[in-house]
């Protein structure tokens, strides 16, 4: 089974110091245990790209443009990036229509209509409560995905 990494978790698996990191690397690395294979999307890989070159004082890493292709050629090797498909749109702008979507959350619908095109039902990530309102889309945190909460479960409504 396909489990998609949510950019914030890519993000605290590459910032050692931060709180987060351990829970990050830890959650990442149990995937394969778990019988799950960890895949992005390209979204993942814009997100990051503006998490990794953003100053640190406005919560990026504060990388150079450089250190940055070097860590996302590193997540290209490392994961598998599914294609975007013309399948993409609708599907977004269909979840964005039933779910009432505002602001910044059309992003998160946006990694969900991905999972919807690819047939992928898992998503792990640190804000669990910003995916529950999509059907069919069992979370992970990666507290769970080590073992120290129960997990992973089935949330959102029909």
């Amino acid at each position: 089974m396909r489990v998609l990494l949510d950019t914030n978790v890519l993000a605290r698996a590459a910032q050692v110091g931060h709180p987060q990191h351990e829970a990050a690397a830890k959650a990442v690395a149990a995937m394969p245990n778990r019988g799950l294979t960890t895949v992005l999307v390209p979204q993942n890989l814009y997100e990051f790209w503006v998490v990794c070159t953003r100053p640190l004082g406005e919560n990026g890493l504060g990388m150079e443009v450089g250190a940055a292709r070097v860590m996302i050629e590193e997540l290209r090797k490392a994961f598998q990036v599914m294609d975007e498909t013309p399948a993409f749109l609708p599907t977004w702008e269909s979840l964005v229509a039933q779910h009432d979507v505002r602001g910044k959350s059309a992003h998160d619908a946006r990694l969900v209509a991905a999972m919807k095109v690819h047939g992928i039902t898992m998503l792990l990530t640190f804000n669990k409560q910003h995916f529950v309102r999509y059907a069919g889309v069992s979370i992970m945190t990666p507290d769970e995905a080590v073992g120290t909460q129960s997990g992973p479960r089935s949330v959102g409504r029909a």
